[in-house]
């Protein structure tokens, strides 16, 4: 997976498309990312000692990988990645502007 908490990405598929948010969670084993402002579940809380009444919260849920592009800093325009060696190092590098990630 090429993505990484901390970018920033706009979903292509789904209820939420076209909403841009950051990446605030990865699984990469699970192929799932957890953005904020983006599939927002709601969980109902039964009560307990600390909440006596208990209550129904928003919890993000994640959402697939393949459903959101990364947003390219330069351009602000919906980009693929790459990968690039630099000085030694491989880089994740936008394909749009050639704009190295980090």
């Amino acid at each position: 997976m090429k993505l990484r908490k901390g970018d920033s990405v706009i979903v292509i598929y789904g209820k939420d498309k076209g909403k841009q948010g950051i990446i605030q969670k990865a699984f990469p084993r699970l192929n799932k990312v957890v953005v904020d402002g983006v599939n927002l579940r709601k969980k109902h809380v039964k009560p307990s000692q600390a909440n006596p009444e208990g209550s129904i919260v928003e919890v993000y849920a994640p959402i697939d990988a393949s459903h959101v592009m990364l947003v390219d800093p330069k351009t602000k325009k919906v980009t693929r990645i790459g990968f690039k060696v630099v000085d030694g190092k491989k880089v994740r590098v936008a394909k749009a502007s050639g704009t190295i990630l980090g």
